[in-house]
């Protein structure tokens, strides 16, 4: 798995979205881990795609109303069938944090990665998804070295706000499949009860 010239992923269907702009200092030192579903608790269709390209219908789902016209992005999304999806190149500051912090710095989207995984909280994520992450961070960190084992959760660096990727997201079944020089810090629990 490779990082073009464009910080493309070469492996990925692009899907580039409108909402983005340039980093403050061109800097990337971290990989954020999120998890959406569209509708909450479904998978599949289109409906992801649509949120991050600002063309999500409203009258399409009940939940779709109150999201619709949000302007928000990732960079990337893993699919439940392992399917790589880029939205926003890397060396660009795509909007998937908000309000957020990480180690003492405020306004991550400055300097991380967003990567989705679809899903949510209460559900478990799957092996192929686990296995392309993986892969996606080993070749963020070979591109970007600032960023090298520097990962965290959503509800890492926006506690109370969120809880993604959620108790189900297994952080020592990710931490098993990475080298062990590279492994992501800290190593966390997976779903609750386990």
């Amino acid at each position: 798995m490779q990082i073009d010239a464009e910080h493309w992923l070469s492996s990925a269907r692009r899907c580039p979205s409108p909402h983005f702009n340039e980093r403050p200092t061109g800097e990337i030192s971290l990989a954020v881990i999120h998890n959406i579903s569209l509708p909450p608790g479904e998978f599949g269709g289109p409906w992801i795609d649509r949120l991050f390209l600002g063309t999500l219908p409203a009258s399409e789902h009940p939940y779709f109303a109150s999201i619709a016209g949000m302007e928000v992005s990732a960079h990337l999304l893993i699919r439940r069938d392992g399917e790589l999806v880029q939205y926003v190149p890397f060396d660009r500051r795509a909007w998937h944090a908000g309000r957020s912090e990480y180690q003492g710095r405020s306004n991550c989207n400055d300097f991380s990665v967003g990567i989705e995984l679809e899903g949510c909280d209460d559900q478990p994520f799957e092996a192929i998804q686990y296995a392309q992450l993986a892969q996606v961070l080993q070749a963020l960190w070979r591109r970007y070295p600032d960023a090298s084992g520097k990962l965290a959760g959503h509800s890492d660096i926006a506690p109370g706000r969120k809880s993604d990727p959620g108790p189900c997201f297994e952080w020592s079944r990710l931490h098993a499949l990475m080298p062990a020089a590279a492994a992501p810090e800290p190593d966390k629990t997976g779903c609750r009860g386990e």
